[in-house]
């Protein structure tokens, strides 16, 4: 799944060669894309509209277009957005005429979204509703990662990729940044102490550089808008390497299943949390 680093990727190529331009045609193929509004309602809030800025929040890419209507995108599992694609993808569920270009949405797990939100107080809301602090600004802190913590006996793992908590993180950076912090993806969230959770806070601000510096990583599904893979799977220290050694102690990588999701982790580096005590 895109993450932070991939999704920003993608705004970064994107925003010059849409920003500025107007929706002449949207034509959406796949209802399923942005239920539970029928595709005709929402080409027609956002067709004949310019496209004043692309944004990103968490996950998501944020199409500001005027008069204060926002188009969301989500790509989920296996979605993209290629610019001038040729020939078509397979997939294709939306396209998007720009006049000089065309953008076209490939998802074959059809598992991408596309909402709507009229006006800023909607915006506010959908993602107040959804998504916590953005892991690269400055209200992420040690200390606010530690305060946040203490309401969750979730394990580390799963509360990192809870995107209520912090937005835009997932499997692959959460894996890199407990690595580097040194801690056990099965560490229960309220049992870290202060310097365990600013040196998570490190890890995934380093991961999460690092990804977008090498442009995202491509595992099976990621492309940029060009159809050009990411590297940062070249520089990953723990995810995926399960069977491998350990590139500071030498240990054996394990994978485990964390939140239902498959997690790397060295057991030397990253101690096994101990079972807390049950009180009498």
């Amino acid at each position: 799944m895109p993450e932070l680093p991939e999704v920003e990727t993608i705004r970064g190529h994107l925003a010059p060669h849409v920003e500025g331009r107007t929706l002449e045609a949207v034509e959406i193929l796949d209802s399923r894309w942005c239920r539970p509004l029928a595709p005709a309602e929402l080409t027609a809030a956002i067709e004949g509209r310019v496209v004043e800025k692309l944004a990103r929040r968490g996950k998501y890419l944020v199409w500001e277009l005027s008069d204060d209507v926002y188009l969301l995108m989500h790509l989920r599992m296996t979605g993209t957005l290629l610019l001038d694609p040729s020939p078509p993808p397979r997939h294709m569920r939306v396209r998007i005429d720009l006049g000089d270009h065309v953008l076209v949405f490939d998802d074959p797990r059809r598992f991408g979204t596309g909402e709507l939100a009229l006006g800023p107080e909607a915006l506010d809301a959908f993602f107040d509703a959804r998504l916590g602090v953005e892991p690269l600004e400055r209200d992420f802190t040690g200390e606010h990662l530690y305060s946040l913590a203490q309401t969750s006996r979730a394990p580390i793992k799963a509360f990192l990729l809870d995107q209520k908590r912090v937005a835009g993180v997932g499997n692959i950076y959460a894996d890199e940044a407990l690595f580097r912090a040194r801690v056990h993806p099965l560490r229960p969230a309220n049992r870290l102490n202060r310097a365990q959770a600013a040196a998570i806070r490190d890890g995934v601000v380093e991961s999460l550089m690092l990804g977008l510096e090498a442009k995202g990583a491509t595992i099976d599904d990621f492309r940029d808008p060009y159809g050009v893979s990411g590297s940062f799977q070249d520089q990953f220290l723990i995810h995926l390497r399960e069977g491998e050694p350990c590139v500071n102690c030498s240990n054996t990588v394990r994978k485990l299943r964390v939140a239902g999701r498959g997690t790397y982790v060295c057991e030397r580096c990253q101690p096994r949390p101990r079972p807390s005590r049950r009180r009498t």
